[in-house]
């Protein structure tokens, strides 16, 4: 569905059911947002995809990474209109430089910047509290709890933003981002572009100007703090006065569904607190807890004000909340002893025809170590393929390799290459690679090049030729932009040729120099068309397994030994057939299945 065509003029609201995602979005296009930059990151990806639907009123795109994103959105408000990025939590770490140092600076039109959690680590390295951060930027942050709050929460952003001389962090979670809820629709306003004047002391960061800009932002920070006590976002349900529980975001939720008799004061501001509001809300309760996801940030604030309160003592610091979890810690309830449900193991795996799997059953054979990266390609790490030895953050892959040949030398660096895709070279990989070259490295980088963001859904970014905003763009030549930092090797290879890219891994990792691999083959899952499959013949299976080493789903062991291929998973990669040396598979063709 197509916003603009959905939309037209609307004389009533309507209320509709949204992903939180998509609510975040149409919070933005309600506030009047002129431009949004983002890089894609589970669980934030759909609000740029949401979001890019109503472009007749506004632009999107997706950065190289979030850090441009953000600078972005910072260009934009200080030209005067209300701008946002999007980004996971630990994109907010790429982002930190702008956001840190925009904090300083204040707005001219509204600012938002959009972070998503992920407690339970459902996509990501770590578990990050963004509240955090803020909280060391300086930066006011807002959690909605659900998909209404998140539309209303955006636009209050923006309304705050500009009113207090703030750039806002909009935090959200996967829970929040990818569960739905009833919202009401309402027309977009339109704001006047904000007069751009110049005015060096509040946008040029210097040390002459940033002194006393961070006397400034402090005046509006506490300015903040005392209008929190009075925001809507803000808010007492006085019940029972045995038991009060401060919270905010999704577990509000689950302290409802708990303890449903419990008096609670809901935070919708999170930083800074209100702490009037809170300090007379602790005084009417006979035993007051503190319920937040992740680090102790509104707790530990809490405690420090001389309030007697329950919290991380008795609740995790790990992971996500649950009703359960909550009766148990403060009602003493016994979960249930039932055995939970037996579900068959799903251990993640690369997909059926999936590029990067021939490049690892080739580093395998080799015996190399691989640096890893984030994507797709880091399931190198599991068996069989067992190749991936690390993997930190994007664009680490480079530079721990190169860590790795000045703290051992050259030598062992042989036994090693680096693995990163296309998407994550142009976020930061880039700045690594340059970074062998200027120290005079030596080192094999093999890119990934599946011609797409994969883990995140298939967006483009600048090496696609198409932008967010589904225009053909110039596609950025990955192998010329190597060669322009230094790059004297620079080898392209079908990852399917197996002969091919082992001998050309061979020559590369054997050089005293820098040298880059590119497996230049597009992702299976970005072609519609229907495709050929293989079949195995089990009167000429010798059984030796060379076709199971690889891995792939597709592929499974009949009980004599033999092999079987599942006709519904096989993708026609042939990359079965090139290992298997008596003739036991064959392709068949289209009009035959």
């Amino acid at each position: 569905m197509t916003y603009e065509r959905m939309e037209g003029e609307m004389s009533e609201p309507r209320k509709v059911i949204m992903l939180g995602n998509e609510a975040i979005a149409r919070g933005a296009y309600e506030a009047g947002v002129k431009v949004s930059a983002a890089y894609p990151g589970t669980p934030s990806t759909e609000i740029s995809e949401y979001l890019v639907q109503y472009k007749g009123d506004l632009y999107c795109e997706w950065s190289p990474n979030e850090k441009v994103a953000t600078e972005v959105a910072i260009g934009a408000s200080v030209a005067g209109v209300r701008a946002m990025s999007c980004m996971k939590h630990v994109g907010f770490n790429v982002a930190a430089d702008p956001a840190y140092t925009v904090s300083y600076m204040g707005v001219n039109g509204g600012l938002v910047i959009v972070v998503a959690d992920d407690p339970g680590l459902y996509s990501s390295q770590n578990e990050q509290d963004t509240r955090m951060v803020a909280r060391a930027a300086a930066l006011p942050v807002l959690e909605p709890s659900d998909s209404q709050e998140a539309k209303d929460y955006m636009k209050m952003a923006f309304e705050l933003s500009e009113r207090f001389d703030r750039p806002f962090i909009l935090r959200t979670t996967t829970r929040l981002a990818h569960s739905q809820g009833l919202v009401e629709l309402m027309d977009r306003t339109e704001p006047e572009d904000k007069p751009y004047i110049k005015d060096i002391r509040k946008t040029v960061m210097m040390p002459g100007n940033a002194k006393p800009r961070h006397v400034e932002i402090e005046k509006r920070n506490l300015e903040l703090a005392k209008a929190a006590d009075t925001l809507p976002v803000n808010r007492v349900e006085m019940k029972n006065t045995e038991i009060g529980v401060i919270t905010s975001g999704i577990p509000y939720q689950y302290v409802k569904e708990a303890l449903p008799e419990a008096s609670v004061l809901k935070l919708g501001m999170v930083n800074p607190l209100p702490r009037k509001l809170i300090e007379e809300f602790a005084s009417k309760v006979d035993t007051l807890y503190v319920v937040e996801e992740l680090e102790p940030v509104i707790e530990e604030q809490v405690k420090s004000w001389g309030i007697a309160a329950a919290g991380k003592e008795i609740f995790t610091i790990q992971g996500e909340y649950s009703a359960n979890m909550l009766r148990g810690a403060i009602l003493g309830e016994e979960l249930s002893a039932a055995e939970p449900a037996r579900v068959p193991g799903r251990p993640p795996v690369l997909c059926p025809g999936c590029p990067h799997r021939s490049v690892y059953y080739v580093l395998n054979k080799l015996k190399l170590h691989a640096a890893g990266d984030i994507g797709c390609y880091t399931l190198g790490a599991v068996a069989p393929l067992s190749v991936v030895d690390t993997t930190i953050c994007m664009g680490a892959s480079i530079s721990s390799l190169h860590g790795m040949e000045k703290a051992k030398g050259k030598d062992y660096i042989k036994n090693w290459v680096a693995v990163i895709g296309d998407s994550t070279f142009l976020h930061t990989g880039v700045n690594s690679l340059m970074n062998m070259m200027y120290n005079r490295a030596t080192g094999t980088v093999i890119i990934l090049d599946n011609s797409t963001t994969g883990m995140t859904g298939h967006q483009d970014h600048a090496a696609t030729g198409k932008t967010l905003q589904g225009d053909p763009t110039y596609a950025i030549d990955i192998p010329a932009l190597c060669r322009a930092i230094g790059v004297k090797h620079v080898t392209e290879v079908n990852a399917f040729d197996l002969e091919t890219l082992e001998r050309t891994v061979k020559e590369e990792t054997a050089r005293d120099e820098v040298s880059v691999i590119i497996t230049k083959t597009p992702c299976v899952l970005l072609s519609k068309a229907k495709k050929p499959l293989y079949t195995a013949y089990e009167d000429r299976c010798r059984k030796c397994g060379m076709c199971m080493k690889p891995g792939c789903p597709a592929m499974t062991k009949n009980a004599d030994g033999t092999v079987y291929i599942d006709d519904t998973m096989c993708t026609g990669c042939g990359l079965c057939e090139s290992l298997c040396k008596f003739g036991a598979i064959e392709l068949v063709k289209e009009e035959n299945r």
